[in-house]
């Protein structure tokens, strides 16, 4: 009976159990349910969380982007790139076995929070490219303890980041990266001795040096402080942190030399120093430790010495950058039996001798222009070689016939290489081998490279015929074997090569007549000069662009006097012509008469000025009439006015009706004859410049006081018309009627963007030397009829002082009384209201919101107050381009 007692006893304490169990099963699961949902409310019910659904019996562990322990407690929350916008909720943190939180690259904005602190087991932190604004909380510290990985990298905080965080004595992984610190960080980083990643790049702090306190992060792997405003030296102890495998220090102020510990880093993989101010001798003082190197790059520092022999032991050393230095001494042999060494760039250093007999087998680029290395190339150039480019050294000897068939660029400028033109390299894009002392003729094999598009030859002693399979080459766009031993016809079939734009043949021996042909090209440069051409210029070729095109032909003539050539004195035309002037002289001269007195009838009383003498510059073929352009000089014809003069729409009488925009500079005294000739040099360099984003200057026309510069009309006009609304009529401003004029949606904003960023970017990469616009501002953007955005108005500020009152360039850095509104920008980024605010209502959609409040961000670095934490224009077109892809799909897939 006892027994029987015992057992139903039991039996009822094991149900008990269970039922208990359950019901607290059933409990934590409705719990935890109910905090999901109660967060999913406080976002304001986001699609991305639809399956977050209590109407269904799907399980609160299935739910989009949450994880659970076995018990059913939620631990992970990753909803990474979902289009959150709303605050992070409080009752996160009622999820008491929460250690995962990611809401990277999500739309977050407000300032950080600081709810987070009662998550008490958050391991993981990631709040990663959001919109979060203001500084870090000082009481930071008191997040969880037991955090070890904290990444708040691109948001746009501010101020110092706070010494408290030294108290999270768990983190191993600190990345605060791509922010907007601009005061300090704290040197009680370095007690966070579990640190294995800190990240501070791409931040304006103040200046500072490394802290001492670092030597104490004995368990650091990675230290990325690219642009963080580093100075002073790069500590010894840096060598003693044997953790280390990936080392920045790039885009600083570091100074003196690389501590010799650095090399012993058994661990190091990549070491990036460049951009800084770094001096002496690369000093390794006992065999080098760091065997595992990927990537060396220490270039544009002040180093010196030779490049070091234990280089030659790092086996997967995969690129090697040493450019913009002083290094002298010869290559290394053993740097060509590197195995894995696929980028060599040492240009612009003092290196002398003759390259290894042997190149890594896996090279792909070797770029070691600027130097002073003699000798042959090696007799086996390795076959996955796509870039050559040694120019500007004293190279000798003969080329390979047979060149890499992967090879895209092949620059040997300047060098005393000799015999035959190579003609075997099918990929070839770029051939550069002027000033060299090659001969023979051109191969017509060499015509078969169907995808070359610049041609350097000048300044041989290539002798023969320009081969007519030359039209083939339908991407050339530069051909230049000017100051060879060339004869016989210039190839008609040069006409066919709709893509060049730079064509010299000067200084050869080149006779007959000038092919029609080449009329058709749309050519920047044309040079012919100093042959034996022959006959009248083609008609399309006679404009004053090409007045120092046909030097030193003595048979050339043109029946335009624009030409530095003779007239032509022959045919029915000639005689025509004299016959014309001989009748015309009587009426021209009594016309002209005539035309003094009717002026001086009109200018009676102009304070004795005396008429103006024009001369007339052009850079492109055109049909027009100087008396044209200044009988459209009148007040109806104003579209725009700024402080260097007014703009006039002005309609030529041409077979085509152009319309040209003409901007009126008058000076405020006359110009002498030196400054003359300074206007002219900085108006011929303007006028050189071709890009479809910056606006075209047609011709220039100048007198003793007043310059017109002749623009290609833009129909949409400035761009600040479009933002502000308003025109000008005549010389008032009046506002635009909204019913009636496009929306500048943000696609097309956007558009204009990348418009303006590829215009800037030639004028900074790609013009030699560089130009800076110095006032980059929404009234110097111009508008096509395609709403397509060409820069306007660049490289004058600098002549218009020249030639005014002041004689600094200082005094124009900008419009006067404006200034770019850096503060205020800066204000709305630590503000998120106001950088929504900031929004202008035509464009606030929220599907485009992120991008806008990206792009802004990216606008604010451009105007960084220190000119080395800006992007360089390369990078922002790259990252606009990037974008705007990103945008394609986005609309896409609303379609």
């Amino acid at each position: 009976m006892v027994a029987e007692t015992i057992s139903s006893s039991l039996l009822l304490l094991i149900i008990f159990y269970f039922s208990s169990l359950a019901a607290s099963q059933m409990t934590t699961e409705d719990g935890e349910r109910q905090t999901l949902l109660r967060i999913k409310e406080d976002w304001r019910n986001p699609s991305v969380l639809s399956s977050w659904n209590d109407s269904t019996p799907t399980s609160h562990c299935n739910w989009t982007g949450i994880e659970c322990s076995a018990d059913g407690f939620v631990t992970n929350i990753a909803l990474v790139d979902q289009n959150i916008t709303q605050p992070i909720p409080a009752a996160v943190c009622k999820l008491k076995n929460l250690s995962i939180l990611d809401l990277g690259d999500n739309d977050i904005t407000g300032s950080f929070p600081t709810s987070l602190y009662n998550c008490s087991n958050l391991l993981h932190l990631d709040l990663s490219g959001n919109n979060f604004v203001g500084v870090i909380p000082s009481d930071i510290y008191r997040l969880s303890p037991h955090l070890t990985d904290l990444i708040l990298s691109g948001n746009n905080f501010t101020g110092d980041i706070p010494p408290s965080i030294g108290r999270l004595l768990a983190i191993e992984y600190l990345d605060l990266s791509f922010n907007l610190f601009n005061i300090s960080f704290p040197a009680e980083l370095g007690n966070l001795s579990n640190l294995q990643t800190l990240w501070l790049a791409y931040n304006p702090f103040s200046p500072a040096t490394i802290p001492p306190t670092f030597r104490n992060l004995t368990q650091l792997s990675e230290l990325w402080m690219h642009q963080t405003n580093l100075k002073g030296e790069i500590p010894e102890f840096i060598g003693a942190l044997t953790e280390m495998t990936f080392l920045v220090l790039s885009e600083n102020s570091l100074s003196e030399s690389i501590p010799a510990g650095i090399w012993s880093l058994k661990k190091l993989r990549y070491l990036y120093l460049y951009a800084n101010n770094l001096t002496g001798p690369i000093n390794i003082d006992e065999p080098i430790g760091a065997l595992g190197l990927e990537g060396i790059d220490v270039s544009m520092n002040q180093l010196n010495g030779s490049i070091p022999e234990e280089f030659g032991k790092l086996q997967n050393l995969s690129f090697l950058y040493m450019v913009n230095n002083r290094f002298s001494g010869e290559i290394p042999a053993s740097i060509g039996l590197l195995p894995a060494l696929t980028y060599l760039w040492l240009f612009n250093n003092g290196l002398t001798g003759v390259l290894p007999d042997i190149l890594p087998s896996q090279l792909t680029r070797l770029n070691i222009h600027n130097n002073r290395f003699s000798g042959t190339l090696p007799s086996r150039l390795p076959s996955e070689l796509a870039w050559l480019d040694i120019k500007n050294n004293r190279f000798s000897g003969t080329l390979p016939d047979k060149l890499p068939s992967k090879l895209s660029l092949l620059d040997i400028e300047n060098n005393q290489f000799s015999g035959n033109i190579p003609s075997t390299a099918e990929s070839l894009r770029v051939l550069k081998a002027a000033n060299n002392l090659l001969s023979g003729k051109i191969p017509a094999v060499l015509t078969e490279i169907s995808v070359l598009s610049e041609l350097h030859l000048g300044g041989n002693q290539i002798s023969g015929q320009i081969p007519p399979g030359i039209s083939e080459l339908k991407f050339l766009c530069v051909l230049n074997l000017s100051s060879n031993h060339l004869v016989g016809e210039i190839p008609a079939a040069i006409g066919s090569l709709q893509e060049l734009i730079s064509l010299d043949l000067s200084i050869n021996q080149l006779s007959h007549s000038i092919p029609p042909e080449i009329g058709d090209l749309k050519l920047k440069t044309l040079n012919l000069s100093s042959n034996r051409l022959s006959g009248e210029i083609p008609i399309s070729l006679q404009d004053a662009a090409y007045n120092r095109s046909f030097l030193s032909n003595p048979s050339l003539c043109a029946s335009s006097e624009l030409l530095n050539v003779p007239i032509c004195k022959h045919g029915l035309q000639w005689k025509l012509r004299m016959m014309l002037i001989v009748l015309a002289s009587p009426v021209f001269l009594m016309a002209t008469v005539f035309a003094v007195f009717a002026r001086r009838a009109r200018h009676g009383r102009s304070k004795g000025r005396v008429l103006p003498t024009w001369k007339m510059m052009s850079f492109y073929p055109l049909d027009l009439m100087e008396s044209t352009i200044l009988s459209g000089l009148t007040e109806d014809n104003i579209i725009g006015r700024g402080g260097g003069g007014k703009v006039y729409r002005i309609a030529l009488d041409n077979h085509v009706a152009q319309i040209v925009a003409v901007k009126k500079i008058w000076n405020s005294r006359k110009l002498d004859s030196l400054l003359e000739k300074e206007f002219q040099s900085e108006v011929q360099i303007l006028g050189s410049i071709r890009h479809a984003n910056i606006v075209k200057l047609l011709c220039c026309l100048w007198s003793i006081d007043m310059k017109l510069l002749v623009y290609e009309y833009m129909e949409n006009g400035s761009l600040d018309r479009w933002l502000r609304k308003k025109r000008r009529v005549g010389e008032q401003i009046e506002e635009m009627n909204s019913d009636h004029m496009p929306l500048l949606d943000w696609s097309t904003r956007l558009r204009i963007a990348v418009d303006v960023a590829r215009g800037l970017c030639y004028m900074h990469h790609g013009c030699s030397p560089p130009i800076v616009h110095r006032e980059v501002k929404s009234s110097n953007i111009l508008l096509d009829s395609e709403f397509r955005a060409k820069v306007a108005d660049f490289g004058l500020a600098r002549m218009l002082v020249k030639f005014g009152g002041d004689n600094t360039v200082s005094a124009v850095a900008g419009t006067f009384g404006y200034m770019a509104p850096a503060e205020w920008a800066w204000r709305c980024l630590q503000e998120a209201d106001k950088m929504i605010d900031a929004i202008n209502q035509d464009i606030k959609d929220p599907i485009y919101v992120k991008e806008i409040a990206f792009v802004f961000k990216l606008g604010v670095m451009c105007t960084d107050p220190l000119p080395s934490s800006r992007p360089t224009m390369k990078d922002v077109l790259q990252i606009l381009l990037k974008r705007r892809r990103q945008q394609a799909v986005v609309n896409d897939t609303m379609v």
